[in-house]
């Protein structure tokens, strides 16, 4: 009867948070005498069991936001005394405006290189395609309006917290070290995944002025980008000139070109003292630091990029910038 109780209790969700402290202690095994709880279980492999709890939680989030989504869609059209298909076409798919002749040419060129066709001949596809995104994007700010007028709570809860501490000291900043949000990004300057998700960190930073900080460290992975060491490396001498952020962005810009020759071009074209950091370059001065954080990294159990950690929180892989959001608007929640 105790045990029913208890197990009623951590169903509630008044008493969520209590039970979700005691989860810990659970008993998952007993070995000669020995238990095995949960704490024992997260030691052993708990950033994979971490990295699986918040993919599980985002794909709740998701269709929890879908679920709700479609039945706000459905009081509304209720209200109005309309079908749904009726409701949509009315307040998203009439309110949208074909894509110009510009905005299809724009896409086209901006894409060539993946699209080894006459523009003739996909005009119609990207129409078909900016006409869908732009139903989508509409779509969207409507289901928006519907959720802030509409009386919506949700009782989802995201896994536990599991905050790691970083030193950040010398390591390449941008943005105030009073700022409430810290980012720690761990890259590779020849990944192509790092290189995508940098237009978010820019985002970032510019909506979010004077509340982030974000803090580079190297993971340069040399048995599949063995330039990127070096790479690294030339980034930590351009810092000497107080330009490593221009040299970083330089790299990622022409990635995953980070032969010698063009370290040294990139240096030229940015101003730097070509003399100064070809010898910086030459002597291995920044091997060490380097080295320090591919050594931080193996013991945060990291083994690709990029990863990042917000506010000690991980977050691995080119997430959108969605995702960055949300997670810095709750840690500025928190800290206030």
């Amino acid at each position: 009867m105790y045990r029913i109780s208890i197990l009623l209790l951590c169903l509630s969700v008044w008493a969520a948070s209590s039970c979700q402290t005691n989860r810990g202690s659970e008993r998952l095994a007993e070995i000669d005498g020995t238990i095995v709880t949960r704490v024992d279980l997260d030691k052993s492999g708990g950033k994979q069991l971490r990295a699986l709890r918040q993919q599980l939680y985002q794909l709740e989030r998701q269709k929890l936001d879908e679920h709700i989504g479609a039945m706000l869609l459905t009081h509304e059209a209720k209200k109005r005394d309309v079908s749904v298909a009726t409701l949509l076409e009315q307040e998203v798919n009439s309110t949208v405006k074909p894509p110009s002749e510009e905005e299809i040419r724009s896409l086209y060129d901006k894409n060539k290189e993946r699209i080894p066709v006459e523009f003739e001949k996909v005009r119609d596809q990207i129409r078909k395609y900016l006409h869908e995104q732009k139903i989508t994007e509409r779509k969207n700010e409507y289901f928006k309006t519907l959720r802030i007028n509409g009386k919506v709570t949700t009782y989802l809860k995201p896994p536990e917290l599991v905050r790691v501490d970083l030193s950040v000291n010398g390591a390449p900043s941008k943005g105030s070290e009073k700022a409430e949000v810290t980012i720690v990004k761990f890259e590779d300057f020849q990944c192509p995944y790092c290189k995508a998700v940098q237009p978010n960190f820019q985002e970032v930073l510019k909506r979010y002025d004077g509340k982030v900080r974000l803090v580079h460290k190297d993971l340069p992975l040399d048995q599949i980008h063995p330039q990127a060491r070096q790479a690294a490396e030339a980034a930590r001498c351009a810092d000497d000139e107080g330009k490593f952020w221009e040299y970083h962005d330089k790299l990622y810009a022409s990635s995953p070109n980070a032969a010698p020759e063009d370290l040294k071009l990139y240096a030229k074209d940015l101003g730097l003292n070509q003399e100064v950091f070809d010898k910086c370059l030459a002597s291995g001065k920044y091997k060490a630091a380097i080295e320090k954080d591919l050594n931080e990294a193996a013991n945060l159990g990291l083994t690709g990029t990029p990863a990042f950690f917000i506010n000690g929180r991980e977050l691995s892989g080119a997430q959108s910038l969605e995702v960055f959001t949300q997670i810095i608007d709750e840690e500025l929640v928190h800290s206030k």
